[in-house]
């Protein structure tokens, strides 16, 4: 499989704490490509990181910057690309991420909970994050598998293994083309 001509080069999907950001910067150095977050394009335009724009201006709020930044980002962009846990929920960002490379990082609860522990700020785990992380994987699991042209189990990996599965599961023996 050879790079897109046009689009990002590779998009990672996945729950909270699956490790899309860092395994997305270890991918974009080895591809020598540039890494995004949509999620931090959405604090850029907001001017406030999430947690504040679900309490000041609601989740249909928030939901909507993510879907401007995921279809600015999908379309215009051709580096590495990570997508916030719940953008998949869009019918309309599905439909943009139809055509492109996308990776569902797998992650159990256990392993997302020693990467960022379950006490960050994240506004939809903060009333019993254990119960409420395991709600939103049942409702987003099959979203993930929908969008995701390759699956990639993160557990007992490092983010470098993880980038090397990704390359795999993409079949892209060569990174550095």
């Amino acid at each position: 499989m050879s790079l897109p001509v046009s689009g990002p080069a590779v998009v990672l999907v996945g729950p909270p704490g699956s490790g899309k950001s860092t395994v997305g910067r270890v991918l974009a150095e080895r591809l020598g490509l540039p890494f995004r977050d949509t999620d931090t394009d959405i604090e850029r335009t907001a001017g406030k990181p999430i947690p504040e724009i679900f309490v000041d201006e609601g989740e249909p709020h928030f939901r909507q910057l993510e879907r401007d930044a995921v279809r600015a980002a999908a379309t215009g962009y051709a580096g590495v690309l990570a997508l916030g846990g719940g953008a998949v929920l869009a019918e309309e960002t599905r439909a943009l991420l139809a055509p492109l490379p996308v990776v569902f990082l797998e992650v159990a609860l256990g392993d997302a909970v020693k990467r960022v522990g379950l006490d960050a700020p994240r506004p939809l785990l903060a009333v019993n994050p254990r119960a409420r992380w395991r709600e939103l994987m049942d409702a987003r699991r099959p979203l993930y598998l929908e969008v995701a042209t390759a699956v990639v189990d993160t557990q007992d990996r490092t983010p470098e293994q993880v980038a090397d599965a990704v390359l795999e599961a993409l079949e892209w023996k060569n990174p550095h083309v």
